[in-house]
């Protein structure tokens, strides 16, 4: 599920993808001849899709078992800038899986329970007597989103997105609305369940969410490029992301080029304050097996992280824009989607797409981040996470019998 559906993308100018030389960096063991194999079929992927999706920029990285098969970077970050895989980004929602992770660490602790009620720690939030913390990290909690599907909100942050937004700001677009049904009876994709989920877990522990990440998830997983901030600031090097999204909400002409830079526009809109992050691709490809091989955690707490439960008990409903069925291709456990057996996040936001994704079974980690040429977005401004396609690829290239599920045609 993309970080968002009308709010796709991000802002560019009007400078076209050129090619550049590939850049690697890698401190790890040289490769096996097939490992030397995989990385070209890698590469051959990612350079086809630069082409076909109109991709500027393609930063990747692939390992198994905790060997590099290939780190490269493709294409421009700015103009005459090529793109490296130092480069720093915004990684969205990842940091929903390391806000699940951070709960269930907390309820093995003993400090709260998936079963309490939001109520507990924050009576003063609507129908928070009738949710539970697992439902809200499971977004079963019929919240309605502030952001999907949200008219006003969108209107707002489209006309000012380097606007700087309090969790009172988002909260106002959401809680006060009737719940879109009877908690844990349906599912819908909501950035409402973890800015409460946040508040929740800092209420409960009396500590802010950016330190009991940094201490209970962050470092634990050796994540040092990972750091939380309000401000729209990416530590250096940046990856410089560009979008057309705001072309429809501003009203502009389809025969008049748009194309503006969003790498700093404000994103404290994103989630729960303490989680809106930038990272990098070893970062990213570190989460995907930290979180996805269940590292920190119990095998208990493993299994209900993981779950498809979901399946066959969620639906689509009129009026909820997320609302949808649980599938093989997706299904969501707590703070991570399952498709087919690998486990990811998949953000999309301003401009930005990424993908991390794990398979356990044969230790497969890969992520993904991309940006976008100006002929990548449609009549309306809106985009495809370009990432997440470029992830089924490389996987069903890394493992033939055990592939990620194709989205339908």
């Amino acid at each position: 599920m993309p970080f968002m559906r009308r709010l796709t993308a991000a802002a560019c100018s009007l400078i076209l993808l050129t090619a550049c030389t590939p850049v690697s960096v890698s401190t790890d063991p040289p490769a096996s001849n097939a490992d030397s194999a995989k990385a070209d079929a890698v590469m051959r992927i990612v350079r086809e899709a630069v082409t076909q999706s109109h991709l500027r920029a393609v930063v990747v990285r692939v390992t198994v078992d905790g060997r590099e098969v290939v780190t490269e970077a493709v294409g421009e970050s700015m103009t005459g800038v090529p793109a490296t895989p130092a480069m720093h980004f915004r990684n969205g929602a990842v940091a929903i899986s390391y806000v699940a992770t951070l709960l269930l660490r907390l309820v093995e602790e003993g400090t709260l329970s998936l079963d309490d009620k939001l109520s507990t720690w924050l009576p003063e939030i609507p129908h928070a007597d009738e949710v539970t913390l697992r439902q809200l990290a499971q977004m079963t909690s019929g919240y309605v989103d502030y952001v999907i599907g949200n008219t006003a909100m969108n209107d707002a942050l489209f006309a000012d997105p380097f606007r700087a937004w309090t969790t009172h700001d988002l909260l106002e677009f959401a809680i006060s609305k009737p719940l879109l049904y009877k908690p844990g009876t349906n599912w819908n994709y909501a950035h409402t369940n973890y800015v409460l989920l946040g508040m929740a877990l800092e209420k409960a522990t009396g500590e802010k969410m950016e330190e009991l990440l940094s201490d209970k998830v962050l470092r634990p997983l050796g994540l040092t490029n990972t750091v939380a901030s309000l401000t729209p600031e990416i530590p250096a090097p940046v990856l410089h992301a560009f979008t057309s999204e705001r072309r429809e909400p501003l009203g502009i002409p389809t025969d008049t080029p748009f194309y503006e830079e969003s790498t700093f526009w404000n994103p404290s809109w994103t989630i729960t304050h303490g989680a809106v992050q930038t990272s990098n691709i070893y970062d990213l490809e570190a989460t995907a097996v930290g979180i996805g091989s269940g590292k920190l955690l119990r095998p208990e707490s493993y299994e209900q992280m993981v779950s498809t439960e979901l399946r066959g008990k969620t639906r689509t409903q009129p009026g909820c824009t997320t609302c949808m069925e649980m599938t093989e291709g997706y299904t969501y456990g707590l703070g991570i989607v399952i498709s087919g057996n690998w486990l990811m996040q998949n953000p999309m936001f301003a401009g930005y797409a990424a993908a991390e994704a794990y398979l356990p079974s044969q230790k497969i980690a890969i992520a993904v981040a991309t940006t976008f040429a100006s002929e990548a977005f449609d009549d309306r401004g809106d985009y495809s996470n370009e990432a997440e396609a470029l992830f089924r690829e490389i996987g069903a290239e890394m493992a033939p019998d055990d592939a990620p599920p194709m989205p339908p045609k």
